[in-house]
């Protein structure tokens, strides 16, 4: 079990959060990692925190020529997809293309990712999508509607490219630099009010997520399914 020498792994959304994270993870395990994101000098950061084998490709997944591009090259054993820029916001005061933007590059994006990207027959592809989907809260109208969205992607997608298996990590909320807009106190303040709520009694790490991811990628046995990395946020 998470053994992952001799595969090849593309992680979209590599260099930083959950895809780091998860990137970190596989290539621990002896995967050939390949990180890929729009932003070259974090890629080229986040690629100096792997091992020596690991890659990195500029890429903008909501660039469909890029992604066309990709499809003629090699097939990928896996392919985890964890790109998003997606603002938070109520209803009222998000711009019109601020909500557009985010649907196009968290749900769009994966779609084209997933229509392009050549995957082995025994592959899987997996998703990061988020627990807001079935737990939407006030502000939050948008990344609910994306969550859910690609929810119903992964189920839907893992009938369509079967034999290859395609899942879904949905994550609560993650102490990751996603957070770091804020100040200080206000972040220690939302995390603390946070892990007081859970029945875990801590908010969750970028790592906690990755182990879920590796999960999916291991189990030959599990496609179409949502695993939700919440602590306990969706009963909460």
């Amino acid at each position: 079990m998470f053994d992952f020498k001799g595969t090849s792994v593309l992680v979209i959304g590599g260099s930083s959060g959950v895809g780091l994270a998860t990137a970190k993870l596989l290539d621990r395990l002896g995967a050939q990692v390949t990180i890929a994101s729009r932003n070259l000098e974090k890629l080229q950061a986040a690629r100096q925190q792997l091992g020596a084998g690991a890659r990195y490709l500029q890429l903008d997944i909501t660039d469909t020529a890029q992604l066309q591009a990709l499809a003629d090259g090699p097939r990928w054993d896996h392919v985890v997809i964890s790109a998003a820029d997606t603002p938070m916001g109520s209803i009222a005061t998000l711009p019109d293309a601020a909500a557009r933007q985010a649907m196009d590059s968290k749900f769009w994006g994966a779609y084209s990712a997933a229509k392009y990207i050549p995957l082995r027959a025994q592959g899987s592809l997996t998703f990061v999508a988020g627990y807001l989907s079935v737990r939407p809260g006030k502000a939050s109208a948008l990344q609910s509607a994306i969550n859910a969205a690609l929810e119903a992607l992964g189920r839907a997608l893992a009938l369509e490219l079967a034999p290859v298996r395609v899942n879904t990590v949905s994550p609560g909320l993650l102490a990751t630099e996603l957070w770091d807009g804020l100040a200080q106190d206000k972040r220690a303040s939302l995390f603390d009010n946070v892990a007081n709520r859970l029945p875990v009694g801590r908010v969750g790490l970028a790592e906690d997520a990755a182990k879920a991811v590796g999960f999916l990628i291991d189990n030959g046995y599990t496609t179409g399914s949502t695993l939700y990395v919440d602590g306990g946020g969706r009963i909460a």
